[in-house]
């Protein structure tokens, strides 16, 4: 299943396109290399993925084309998901 489409239909990203956008500024890596939108992923894949302020470390479980909503989450496992810290005044307040 491409990488695109296994953001979208496991709801880590709401639309495909914009997955695609995520992946094309090189926000993610499968197994330590740099993933493309086109990118080929298997069961016991490793993603790693910067979705805001969060690096979010992923296992692939299963590559179902049409999940239901209620089990879109059983196609990976979380494995780590870190907030990244920024510099500078990121609360807003002056």
């Amino acid at each position: 299943m491409r990488l695109d489409k296994f953001l979208k239909v496991s709801r880590l990203i709401k639309r495909r396109t914009v997955a695609k956008e995520v992946l094309e500024h090189g926000l993610a890596d499968v197994n330590n290399h740099k993933a493309k939108p086109a990118s080929e992923i298997r069961i016991g894949d490793i993603i790693h993925i910067r979705l805001g302020r969060h690096l979010l470390t992923i296992e692939v479980m299963d590559t179902a084309d049409t999940p239901t909503r209620k089990s879109a989450g059983d196609l990976y496992r979380i494995l780590e998901d870190k907030v990244i810290e920024t510099d500078g005044n990121s609360t807003g307040q002056e």
